[in-house]
């Protein structure tokens, strides 16, 4: 939407929720013109690439009346003979956005006595929002017309392997089942991730590992070493009381370490 003659109308029209700024095209602003922000979105004034006002409310904004008076660097700017005023407008998409993620190939986790490591896959989804409009501004809106959650699952993927493998490593108690460590490790990425995304003023504020998988060889060794572990373990000793407890969950596979309850499923061992 562009500028013509007379007064105009600011407005993000086509808002939708898969984009997270948009930036006015046109930097000159006629006499008469009135912004307009709705529900869901701020609107910045940015002079000379600083950020003049921030425009938070719904409403209707008269340029001249409601608008210039209260930006510090055009506050005394007076329209008089002059028919327009240079600015910058960036709407921004406020609302928490979740958006879903996957790891681009295998991930090899380090396993002892397994050359080259533990390759896993693994998906689910994280939030993110915008917490930072200087930061947003200066790495990202300054050379940008819009911005997408796209853009950021791109950036977050790029980052994400190196922090699984960390915290698969600190985190996961047994690596033939993941998915009972998911909470812990899913945690300490959200902490890594968001110290690293709030550089371009973006906040993720919660990361869910939904599933992790392993190639189907993987997953066929696992459970023969676990039909291994849990025959030994019944033939040294009996389930009854007394008795010691196997390594491994009869019900669910996970590693049990000798407890009287599995501590992933909660069944009764002993």
């Amino acid at each position: 939407m562009g500028l013509f003659g007379g007064s105009s109308v600011i407005e993000w029209e086509e808002y939708n929720s898969e984009t997270i700024f948009w930036k006015w095209p046109d930097t000159e602003i006629k006499k008469g013109s009135r912004l307009v922000v709705r529900a869901g979105q701020d609107a910045i004034f940015m002079v000379d690439g600083k950020i003049e006002g921030i425009f938070q409310d719904e409403g209707s904004y008269d340029i001249e009346s409601d608008i210039v008076p209260v930006l510090s660097t055009l506050k005394n700017f007076r329209f008089g003979f002059r028919s327009s005023l240079r600015a910058e407008i960036l709407f921004v998409n406020v609302k928490d956005f979740t958006v879903k993620w996957g790891t681009r190939g295998a991930i090899f986790i380090p396993v002892e006595g397994l050359p080259g490591g533990l390759p896993i896959r693994a998906f689910g989804t994280f939030q993110c929002r915008v917490c930072d409009y200087i930061s947003l501004i200066d790495q990202v809106a300054g050379v940008r017309q819009l911005y997408t959650v796209d853009e950021v699952k791109e950036r977050v993927a790029a980052c994400l392997d190196p922090l699984l493998m960390k915290w698969v490593v600190q985190e996961g108690k047994d690596i033939f089942h993941l998915q009972s460590s998911s909470a812990q490790i899913a945690k300490g990425i959200c902490e890594d991730l968001d110290m690293q995304m709030r550089d371009i003023g973006i906040a993720i504020d919660e990361f869910y590992i939904q599933n992790v998988s392993y190639p189907e060889d993987v997953q066929e060794i696992a459970k023969q070493a676990i039909r291994q572990n849990f025959t030994g373990s019944a033939a040294g000793g009996s389930m009854s009381a007394g008795g010691p407890a196997p390594n491994f969950c009869p019900n669910c596979g996970a590693a049990a370490s000798g407890a009287n309850f599995c501590p992933n499923c909660g069944y009764k061992l002993r």
